[in-house]
Parts: C-alpha cells; sequence; structure tokens
C-alpha cells in the first residue's frame, strides 16, 4: 500500500527512525521504531537510523549503543550506516553560514520568560536591534509560513497562522544548534521521503516543512502515529521516567506494537520468532488502519497478558 501524498512526486522511499539519546527505549519509542519500519518495508522501502544527540545537555552515557542493542533484539535492523547529528556540526554551520549571506538570520537577546510575557510567540523584538551575531540566540526569517498540510495518517492538520510565522531559533545562544535546523538538513542529506513519528511533532512539522521551502528542497511526507501515553496529555517518556522495554524478552512488546498500529495479530504469533513477527506484520500493515486519534492510553492489566489500550478521541 502507497504513502506517497496525492499529487507529491514519487521518490524512492526512505524512512527513518531518530531516537534522542536521552535514555532506553520505552513503549512509546517502540511503536515509532516498528511504525515506520513497517511502513518502510511494506512499500519496498529503506529504513535508516539517526541518533539525535544534537542537544548535548539531555544525552545519557551509553544511551546511544544501548538504544541500537535494543532495536536489534527486536529485528529492526536498519539499512545504512548509523547518523550521529553531534558528527556534523560542520554541515550545520554551513547551511547557517549560507542563510546568515542572504540576511535572513539576525541575532535575538530574549529569554523564554520575556518571550512569554510577550504572549508565548515570539514577535520579532530583536529583529530591528542589530545585535552582533557572535554568543547570540540565532533565528531565522520566516518567508514560507506554514499553517495548513495534509498528514497521511490525521488528515488535515491547521496550525496557529501566528505561530507559522513566527521567526524561530536555529541555533541557540549556548551554541547548540536547535532541533528544527538540523533535522531537515539530515533529512535532506539523507534523502529522507516519508518520515513516520509520534503526533507531539505534528506542530513542529510545519515549521520544518516551511525550511524545506526555504532552503528549495523536497520535503518528506509525514505520517503522525497516536502517541503512547499513560493517561490523557501524559505521554510515555524517558522525562516521565516510562520503563524501558526488555531486549532479553522481546516478543511481548512487540506483539502489543502491532495491536496498537491496527495489525490484530493472533497469539499463536508469539510462537514464532521475532523475524516471523516482523515479517508477518510487513505484510499486515496497512496505514489506513491506524487510529487517527492523537493519543492511546497504555495501561497494564494484571488479568491478562497484554496491555490495555483505550483510545482518547481528538
Amino acid at each position: 500500500m502507497s504513502t506517497t501524498a496525492v499529487n507529491a512526486p514519487m521518490r524512492t522511499y526512505r524512512g527513518r527512525f531518530a531516537p534522542s539519546p536521552s535514555g532506553p527505549l520505552h513503549f512509546g519509542s517502540l511503536i515509532a521504531a516498528v511504525g515506520s519500519f513497517l511502513d518502510a518495508k511494506s512499500n519496498q522501502g529503506k529504513w535508516l537510523v539517526r541518533i539525535e544527540d544534537i542537544d548535548t545537555t539531555r544525552v545519557v552515557p551509553g544511551a546511544s549503543d544501548d538504544i541500537l542493542r535494543t532495536l536489534e533484539a527486536y529485528g529492526l535492523h536498519w539499512d545504512e550506516g548509523v547518523i550521529y547529528q553531534t558528527k556534523r556540526h560542520t554541515e550545520y554551520q554551513a547551511v547557517v553560514d549560507a542563510l546568515i549571506t542572504k540576511n535572513l538570520v539576525y541575532a535575538c537577546h530574549c529569554t523564554r520568560k520575556e518571550i512569554k510575557a510577550m504572549g508565548g510567540i515570539y514577535q520579532g523584538y530583536c529583529k530591528s536591534k542589530h545585535h552582533p551575531l557572535n554568543d547570540s540566540a540565532l533565528r531565522l526569517t520566516q518567508q514560507f509560513a506554514t499553517s495548513e498540510y495534509h498528514d497521511l495518517i490525521q488528515g488535515q492538520v491547521n496550525i496557529d497562522s501566528r505561530l507559522a510565522k513566527e521567526d524561530y531559533l536555529i541555533k541557540r545562544s549556548d551554541g547548540l544548534f536547535a532541533y528544527q535546523l538540523v533535522v531537515v538538513v539530515d533529512d535532506i542529506a539523507q534523502g529522507i521521503s516519508h518520515v513516520v513519528r509520534g503526533a507531539d511533532l505534528l506542530e513542529p512539522t510545519a515549521r520544518q516543512l516551511s525550511l524545506f521551502k526555504q532552503l528549495g528542497q523536497p520535503a518528506p511526507n509525514y505520517a503522525h502515529l497516536p502517541l503512547a501515553v499513560a493517561k490523557p496529555g501524559f505521554k510515555l517518556s524517558k522525562q516521565n521516567y516510562a520503563p524501558a522495554i526488555s531486549k532479553r524478552a522481546p516478543k511481548p512488546a512487540l506483539f502489543d506494537a502491532f495491536r496498537f498500529l491496527g495489525l490484530n495479530p493472533e497469539p499463536a504469533l508469539l510462537s514464532s520468532t521475532v523475524e516471523e513477527m516482523l515479517n508477518w506484520a510487513i505484510s499486515a500493515y496497512r496505514i489506513e488502519n491506524i487510529p487517527t486519534a492523537l493519543e492511546i492510553q497504555v495501561s497494564e492489566n494484571p488479568h491478562a497478558t497484554f496491555c490495555d489500550f483505550q483510545v482518547i478521541t481528538k
């Protein structure tokens, strides 16, 4: 089943899973890994892995290797070498320099507290201040504000037009490159055609689409999976201390991931090997069967082998 958006030019399918090494993989991140893997493989595409370690303040030592070992334990084998963002500073700076040359970047000295006091959306306060670019946060002048786009799972997505027009950060005052910049530069470099990830990134996607236009490059097709949450509005995450998934016994969590993604596996599948389970899932996968909810509550059922799922309506 093709997941190419209507009227989009045909491109060789190249998908990716891009975890941040801030801790071990949990069930929520497994959903993103399995969802992106199945979408790629069911479309005879490549599946890549990128370690998004650009924010070094959040990196946990050893987490990158642990993530890769976990993916291998779940049979999720990547097709090309793993990319690490911390090894790509030269590429990111080259893009920033090119934007500076075009007079599209300016220095900003506003703090988060000050921006919040001004209404929470940056209004270009520093644009006319002409602060020196050195030792400053750098903002990109927004030229292609994107307030709506089509998502392959969630359908029509609409973003606050004020937020869409915001000049956003591409480099922080501490010298770290911003996520919005590096994710687009990496997707371009890797030729990513499809991005399958969690619905918490629906809003940032609009900015990323605008940056693809600003850089004159084709954007991927986007598909945002429901978030696995412990309760409404409380997603499973490393910051929320979601438990790590087991590397020693991967089949139960893999089975639950299939259920979460709308595949309806039979319990007998658990008697198969991990590889056989994945082969079955690739054949059974249909993107249109994934719930279009933004959140699905996940809870342990003490009277059952598997998790309970409750779709939270939009």
